[in-house]
């Protein structure tokens, strides 16, 4: 096999409680991350080279195509584990979710790429150095392979999972506002209150029960960040039962619509998706 094309979904954050910094100046967290139907697309070709090549391409102009990418370094740290040389990759990459939007684009195009060319590769890595190598990338990577429902703990690389709690589920972003990690991190760092109810425990045993409830979304980033951006304060007025997703500015909203008031230019909305039960997944054309 010569290429592959992959889908890629993106996360919520069912619940987001940043716990505390870490010596190595990341934060503990815990949460509750569930995949939801918004794909990405990644097609990747493989060629004979004298060396390593990686090229990079898309439909998007709010990404890079170089080695800032996490596509890119998610190949090169693939060869540096694997050793293989002598490979030219072509990876197309088909963005569907929006960028800097909590809902870990990045992440999961990182974690579909690890995928692919294990694939291609005829399964060059083992679990336990996948797992290894989506840590070494980013915090969510690993949630983002797997996909499904699962708790997040350590800076979100230590996963386990729990039952999906299957639901409609609606998308709402402001076109024109992208909250980047490391201003969301900033911004909870300004706050005097810093305390979490602890709904990721809570949520979490209800859903080992098949259970659910809504009261127990929560996100820290909602009391660092609403304070600073009216188009968040906004959509939560007005959407009830609305959570913001990840480090902002999608919010998401457990229901097959959304309020028309923000039916409008100022906003991207995904309605009629779903929760899944699974992460990156092979797509046959």
């Amino acid at each position: 096999m010569n290429k592959i094309k992959v889908r890629t979904p993106a996360k919520v954050n069912l619940t987001l409680e940043i716990l505390n910094k870490r010596e190595d100046g990341f934060h503990n967290l815990q949460s509750i991350m569930q995949a939801v139907n918004l794909y990405d697309y990644l097609t990747i070709e493989k060629e004979p080279f004298s060396g390593i090549s990686i090229e990079l391409s898309g439909n998007s102009d709010k990404i890079p195509y170089n080695d800032s990418n996490l596509v890119y370094k998610a190949a090169t740290k693939f060869f540096e584990k694997t050793k293989i040389t002598n490979v030219k990759l072509k990876i197309y990459i088909e963005k569907y979710i929006p960028v800097a939007a909590g809902l870990a684009g990045g992440s999961t195009n990182a974690a579909g790429t690890l995928y692919a060319l294990n694939k291609l590769f005829n399964e060059h890595l083992n679990v336990e150095e996948t797992d290894e190598l989506c840590a070494q990338l980013g915090s969510d990577i690993n949630f983002c392979f797997y996909g499904g429902c699962s708790l997040c703990t350590g800076r979100g690389e230590k996963t386990e999972k729990i039952p999906c709690f299957e639901q409609s589920i609606s998308l709402i972003k402001p076109k024109k506002l992208g909250i980047s990690t490391k201003e969301a991190y900033g911004s909870f760092a300004a706050l005097q209150n810093k305390s979490n109810p602890d709904n990721t425990t809570k949520l979490k045993e209800l859903l080992l029960k098949n259970q659910f409830d809504e009261a127990l979304l929560y996100n820290s980033f909602e009391k660092a960040l609403f304070p600073k951006y009216k188009e968040l304060r906004h959509i939560k007025s007005t959407i009830k039962n609305s959570l913001m997703s990840g480090s902002g500015s999608t919010f998401f909203v457990l229901k097959p619509f959304i309020n028309a008031d923000l039916n409008n230019s100022d906003y991207d909305i995904f309605e009629n998706l779903k929760t899944i039960k699974t992460g990156v997944e092979t797509v046959n054309d």
